[in-house]
């Protein structure tokens, strides 16, 4: 049988994948006849093995991969079967994921490094950064264990104090100057980071990131350079739900996994930032890469930390990771905007149904500028636990909120369809 060369197969790959999008995507699909929204959608959807036999209102947890990117694993996967040395030294090269993690975010891809989740980038940036003992981090009450987590291992190692804020009394009624200006009157001039979230999993609200950065810069006016306030941000519910560019959000560093929104790979993710704050990491696991590797066996220093030399060396689920390009190409094709109106429409189908019934508390905003993608909600006499169970008997899979003050949450997504919404508000109407 005749091989491609291997870069030739993975430019090929991504080509068929982007094409098999465009054949999903309503926006872009030529056809000879005129198709409803909800046909066209359905099309996109028709690209996931997703059992039919459920609604999936939890697929934020854990990604299906769409067509193109199970196809490009697949590929990779056997190259890396039958020449592991050759596949390995041919696709060692991180630039194609990175170039298109890049476009995505609207940054440079020297700005961009990879990592396999969420956690391992926020785990990555927080015990990276050079914090001393007496500064301060500032984050929230509402942050997930990851970031509490990697903030608490910091301060450990450096002798810097983390200190947590409410942003707001009442998530279903929180507004973006409450948030904002929490943050304001809590920086001090011992703060040197302030580390939020973009989307609350717990609750489902969105903070207001520009106008959080936007706090944190004029903060820093008349500040020297060792003691700037850095805005950092685990942004793994906003990140293929909201159209923005790391431009809008404006945070210094970005985190998030790629197999949960985006429908990456599994085991992949990225830390972005920007390109003159690098140097100020020191990475805590070795990278293999030209920087760090070539000065080791020149032996020399090591040079000033760039992003690539925040990607962890190692070995990892490769083909998974050199697929990444295909889950971004899905996205792109599909269109940015596309994919927030739709979701944002679905969540607010999901919002207004539960918020007219008498039994439910809706705990996540109706205002869609501080809310995204997930929906947070008691049934009066149900534990959390108890309405996903009662769902699932109904061929919902929902999930529970993982924090000490635990809801039961939905998520509308691409994978959902309208009638999917109602069969949820049936279903959870039918708990009174």
């Amino acid at each position: 049988m005749t091989k491609l060369p291997r870069r030739s197969l993975l430019e090929g790959l991504l080509a068929l994948g982007a094409a098999g999008c465009a054949a999903s995507e309503p926006a872009i699909a030529a056809s000879d006849r005129p198709r409803a929204p909800a046909d066209e959608w359905q099309r996109v959807r028709d690209e996931f093995d997703l059992s039919p036999a459920w609604i999936h209102m939890a697929s934020f947890l854990l990604a299906s991969h769409p067509r193109p990117v199970r196809e490009a694993i697949e590929a990779l996967r056997r190259e890396l079967d039958d020449n592991p040395v050759d596949a390995l030294h041919d696709h060692e090269d991180p630039a194609p994921a990175r170039e298109a993690a890049a476009a995505y975010m609207g940054v440079g891809a020297e700005e961009v490094a990879l990592t396999d989740s969420t956690t391992m980038g926020l785990a990555s940036l927080y015990l990276g950064l050079p914090l001393r003992a007496g500064d301060e981090v500032l984050t929230t009450a509402h942050d997930h264990y990851a970031t509490h987590e990697s903030l608490r291992l910091a301060a450990e190692r450096t002798g810097a104090k983390v200190r947590k804020i409410a942003l707001y009394e009442r998530s279903s009624a929180a507004t973006a100057t409450e948030m904002a200006g929490a943050i304001e009157r809590a920086i001090t001039p011992a703060t040197r980071v302030v580390a939020i979230t973009w989307v609350h999993s717990g609750s489902g609200v969105k903070t207001p990131v520009r106008a959080i950065a936007e706090v944190v810069a004029r903060a820093n006016q008349g500040r020297a350079p060792g003691d700037r306030v850095l805005c950092c941000v685990d942004g793994v519910h906003g990140f293929g739900v909201d159209d923005v560019s790391m431009a809008d959000l404006g945070c210094d560093f970005f985190s998030a996994g790629c197999h949960k929104w985006i429908f990456g790979p599994r085991g992949t993710g990225v830390l972005w930032g920007r390109a003159e704050l690098w140097p100020l990491l020191r990475p805590s696991i070795p990278h293999f890469g030209r920087e760090g590797y070539g000065a080791w066996l020149a032996g020399q220093p090591a040079p000033p930390t760039t992003a690539n030399m925040m990607s962890p060396g190692g070995f990892h689920s490769f083909e998974h990771r050199w697929a990444l390009p295909a889950a971004f190409a899905f996205h792109r094709r599909i269109g940015k905007a596309r994919v927030a109106a739709r979701i944002h429409a679905l969540n607010r189908q999901c919002k207004e149904g539960l918020k007219g019934m008498g039994h439910v508390t809706l705990h996540t905003p109706l205002d869609e500028a501080i809310s995204a993608g997930l929906v947070c909600f008691e049934v009066a006499g149900l534990t959390p636990a108890a309405v996903v169970t009662r769902l699932r008997e109904r061929k919902i899979i929902a999930s529970t909120s993982p924090y000490a003050t635990s809801y039961a949450r939905v998520a509308p997504s691409l994978l959902s369809s309208e009638a999917d919404v109602e069969a949820v508000l049936r279903a959870v109407r039918a708990l009174a």
